[in-house]
């Protein structure tokens, strides 16, 4: 049975790797030269601005992982391969309901991420026209709604 656990420097970079391979999958919208760009930012800053942590196996190894920061989702990636197995529906009720994490960022792009949060209950509530770094990758504005 995974288990989600702290994910400290010493599991960056088998995080990173995790980040890769599900963003070549998932991101299509994104260059080689988006990915080769963001690696190193996401291995020596966003790691580091975010409470991080990890589902793993029985081995160890990570399975996904979540960032979160002041209320928000600010990443969530799963391994490929893990893809469709319920294990990021584990690790946004972790966000949710231990971490209070209530919005979260997607980009527009990402229809498959857009309605994989809605089924959570999360509602649209704002578009930027670009991302976070002034590139031109729209991001939907989502909040959680609780019943």
């Amino acid at each position: 049975m995974p288990r989600i656990v702290t994910a400290g420097p010493e599991r960056h970079p088998e995080l990173l790797a995790l980040w890769e391979a599900s963003v070549r999958t998932t991101h299509h919208f994104l260059g080689e030269e988006d990915i080769v760009r963001l690696k190193p930012l996401i291995l020596e800053s966003y790691f580091n601005a975010v409470e991080l942590c990890c589902l793993v196996d029985e081995q160890d190894r990570a399975l996904g992982f979540l960032g979160t920061a002041q209320g928000k989702i600010e990443m969530l990636f799963i391994a490929p391969e893990q893809l469709g197995r319920g294990l990021g529906r584990l690790l946004a009720a972790h966000a949710t309901e231990e971490l209070g994490a209530v919005r979260v960022d997607v980009n527009e792009q990402n229809p498959q991420a857009l309605g994989f949060y809605e089924h959570l209950g999360f509602r649209v509530v704002g578009r930027s026209p670009l991302d976070g770094e002034g590139r031109p990758f729209p991001l939907l504005h989502l909040e959680l709604r609780r019943v």
